[in-house]
């Protein structure tokens, strides 16, 4: 044992934090000396190793990016030193030559394997979804297993292969339903009971992960499993959601399992970071079998750090996942995806002010559904939490119910949207979709289509079955697109001389209705996502035709001006803030004019360097309230020496207690060293002390971070959150002249500024809350009501009525509620932000 006397100790008065840059200075020093977590002897590396694992199963806290970066910093220093020192010996073996090829090559072995798994997961869905579909209204006589295109093999227009279920339309109407009942329920219950994060579109989290909040589990084996189970399920249940937006989250999910497979990518927050950011990547390209649009995609919404390692990884992954997907061709067509379309004419310059129409739609569109959508989800939230099985299948039969009888809705979307892109000459003529004697029907038909689909969209997207958004606004946007397109060609074919058709040629078609739709389509995406570049260059190479990358711009371009003007940031940033979830957008701009102090928290809990007691501090800890704790000369001078987190104080107290049994008036030393590059114990172990009165020291200096990230307590706030975007430090201490005077964490500019636009834009919840109840009374009523038929109808046998009917006791989520710091139990308790200008 390592003992020492107090006179040994160093000096607080002594002690100077050395500048922002000394902890990577620290950490290369060390690394050049062979103490590095590399080359530091095993016990030390163990610490490392542990204090890791802790942390990535710290549920709702956030990464500190700074900490994480120094580590891995070191790691690349020792390597480098090690093949140094080997290739000094002389020439090394083909065993450290292999294992350093190993090493440098890890990074695109996991990109590689998890493109394959990606892609390989994405075709199978592809099949199973396809065939769960058609199996609602009849089967395949010559093989069950056929879904209804592969069954009729080059027809237009069905076979006698296919048989409907009894080819009397109430009855096969009623097995539609009840095959839709009971995908759906299937799907709820697998979610609730084996991966509740299953759920949804999992691209909100996604977005918090990748910036740095741990949800665990989120990302894990079982929710893998269940989202590719549960999702073509849902899909084929014809509930109005889509599955694009979970594609990203099974792919991610594939990501982060492979990865950990890997110790690199198992210790190293940061690279998993990158591994993440190219299965988001490769997620999209399988979902509309556009490589580069998931690349520029994962760049444009996903992540808020994307180097140009991240770029290539991304862009590697994504052609490996499309090339296996393209490989198993799971549509014997060639075709990616199903609704992959391509153009052979031309456009008109006066077209162009029907292309401002869509994109006004698709601005309007996003801007309705997002903000019904978060009403939905706040009721949902407030009064069904213990109802998602039941909701979720009464969501599918009333999605059944209404989309049979009209032809555009009993169809998958993807099916749709190839129907409703498509030209007409050549093309299968599904509904008559290009007679111009039903043209007026299928006008009306449309219309009721994209006026249902809109309203199902706000009430189911967010039930808890996994649920994306993309490909159902794609499919509204393509109806109403497809409904300008009929009304712009009856125009012109009415008006043919007209000086505004001129630009038609006589002796061929001058409107393609096809296009509308397809233009519609990129516009509602657009107008629901916020997202411009990665829309235009997924419609590119989905259409592959160079001649409509101007109106896609166009339309797009319209569309964010407008969505812009009732809102910011898309569907997936609305859910964050819904949520609660610690997350600075690095899309948006402030200008709040106030300095850092007015935001920061001065009821600060700080560690003195000596003078605490091994108890004392226990029950710091058993508090549970705190992230970490700042270490101060004393509590008079209050003059700022380091910071400690919890999790390394708990650590260390844990350690020390199995190895040392100390007792609980030990007292507790956190002094750091004194310069950047002096030598600091290394000793795996907390080292003990001894004086001459038998008390014993223990010494947690290894654990102190001694350059924490400090500010200025008039720094202005903007330049705070840019902080807290660029390096991503968990904390900022503000401290004035030496002395701590607060500090800052996401939450707390989060609260700021939710009460700052509160104030800017101030809203009566009163209205919304007596609306939710009345209607919440009336769901009530209706089940008693149905409760009590059907009790009489079968002698009582069945009851349908429960006593718990009362809503959740968590209150509707509003505007200024709860941000997820680090402590919480439920993600559930969150913000609400309808309207951000």
């Amino acid at each position: 044992m390592n003992t020492q006397t107090p006179n040994d100790l160093r000096s607080p008065q002594l002690l100077r934090r050395p500048s922002l840059s000394s902890r990577l200075s620290f950490a290369v020093s060390h690394a050049e000396q062979g103490e590095s977590v590399v080359d530091a002897p095993p016990a030390e590396a163990q610490i490392e190793d542990e204090i890791a694992e802790i942390k990535r199963y710290e549920d709702f806290s956030t990464i500190d990016w700074v900490q994480d970066s120094a580590r891995e910093q070191a790691r690349r220093i020792a390597r480098r030193r090690r093949t140094e020192g080997v290739y000094n010996h002389g020439k090394p073996g083909w065993r450290y030559r292999l294992w350093e090829a190993y090493e440098s090559a890890q990074g695109w072995i996991v990109v590689t394997l998890v493109g394959i798994a990606i892609g390989f997961n994405a075709a199978l869905l592809s099949i199973v979804t396809e065939w769960l579909s058609d199996i609602k209204t009849g089967h395949c006589s010559t093989g069950f297993y056929l879904n209804e295109s592969f069954c009729c093999w080059g027809e237009d227009s069905g076979c006698d292969e296919w048989k409907y279920w009894t080819g009397l339309e109430p009855f096969d109407y009623f097995i539609y339903i009840i095959f839709a009942t009971l995908f759906a329920l299937v799907a709820a219950t697998l979610v609730k009971f084996y991966a509740p994060y299953a759920a949804g579109s999992g691209i909100s989290e996604i977005k918090c992960i990748i910036a740095g909040f741990v949800m665990k589990g989120f990302l894990g084996f079982w929710t893998l499993i269940i989202k590719s189970i549960a999702l073509p399920l849902t899909i084929a249940s014809g509930l109005s959601v889509g599955k694009e937006g979970p594609s990203v989250h099974y792919a991610v999910c594939t990501g982060n399992v492979i990865s950990r497979l890997f110790d690199k990518y198992r210790r190293n927050a940061s690279k998993t970071r990158e591994i993440l950011s190219a299965s988001a990547a490769a997620g999209v390209a399988v979902a509309f079998g556009s490589p580069i649009g998931g690349v520029l995609f994962s760049l444009e919404e996903m992540s808020n750090y994307f180097p140009l390692k991240t770029l290539w990884r991304s862009y590697f992954c994504a052609l490996v996942a499309t090339a296996v997907l393209a490989a198993m061709n799971p549509f014997r067509t060639g075709q990616l995806v199903m609704f992959q379309v391509s153009y052979d004419r031309e456009w008109h310059f006066f077209e162009v002010v029907f292309y401002i129409i869509l994109g006004i739609f698709g601005g309007v569109y996003g801007a309705f559904v997002m903000k019904w959508n978060l009403r939905v989800q706040s009721f949902r939230k407030k009064y069904l939490t213990k109802y998602a099985i039941v909701e979720a299948t009464l969501l599918a039969v009333a999605t059944a119910i209404l989309a049979y009888p009209n032809a555009f809705l009993r169809i998958d979307m993807t099916e749709s949207m190839e129907i409703l892109f498509l030209e007409c000459e050549g093309g299968e003529d599904y509904n008559q979709l290009c007679e111009r004697e039903h043209r007026w029907g299928n006008v009306v038909s449309l219309i009721t289509a994209t006026l249902l689909r809109t309203f199902l969209v706000i009430i189911s997207y967010g039930c808890k079955v996994p649920a994306g958004i993309f490909v159902p606004s794609m499919a509204i946007g393509a109806s109403f697109g497809r409904t300008v397109g009929i009304i712009v060609q009856a125009l012109q074919e009415a008006n043919p001389g007209s000086g505004f058709f001129a630009a038609c040629k006589p002796d061929e078609p001058c409107i393609t209705p096809g296009t509308y739709a397809f233009l519609g389509a990129a516009a509602a995406l657009s107008g629901m996502m916020h997202i411009t570049v990665s829309v235009v260059v997924i419609m590119f190479e989905l259409t592959g035709a160079l001649t409509y990358i101007l109106p896609t711009m166009i339309v797009v371009g319209v569309t964010k001006i407008v969505g812009e003007m009732f809102g910011k940031g898309g569907i997936a940033d609305r859910m964050i803030w819904f949520s609660g979830m610690p997350f600075l957008d690095n899309k948006e701009e402030h200008n709040f004019g106030v300095p850092v102090s007015k935001v920061m928290q001065t009821s600060i809990v700080s560690i003195p360097v000596t003078g605490l007691c091994l108890n004392e501090v226990e029950q710091l800890l058993a508090d549970g309230k705190y992230q970490g704790f700042p270490i101060v000369e004393d509590k008079d001078s209050k003059i700022l020496v380091g910071y400690i987190g919890s999790t390394e104080l708990r650590y260390a107290i844990d350690r020390v207690r199995r190895e040392r049994h100390p007792g609980s008036t030990a007292k507790c030393i956190f002094a750091p060293p004194p310069t950047a590059h002096s030598q600091t114990s290394m000793h795996p172990t907390v080292m003990v002390s001894t004086d001459s009165g038998a008390s014993t020291s223990l010494d947690f200096s290894r654990y102190v971070d001694a350059t924490p990230v400090t500010a200025h307590p008039r720094l202005p706030l903007e330049t705070v959150m840019e902080l807290f975007r660029k390096i991503g430090p968990r904390v900022i201490l503000i401290e004035y002249h030496g002395k701590l005077t607060g500090l800052v964490t996401v939450k707390d500019c989060l609260k700021y500024q939710f009460k700052v636009e509160a104030a800017e834009n101030p809203r009566d919840d009163h209205r919304i809350n007596e609306g939710q109840e009345q209607l919440w009374n009336l769901m009530r009523r209706t089940s008693n009501w149905v409760s009590i038929k059907v009790s009489r109808l079968t002698g009582g046998r069945i009851r349908l009525h429960e006593q718990s009917d009362r809503p959740s006791s968590r209150p509707a989520l509003q505007r200024g509620g709860s941000i997820l710091e680090g402590t919480e139990d439920s993600v559930d308790a969150g913000v609400e932000l309808e309207s951000r200008r």
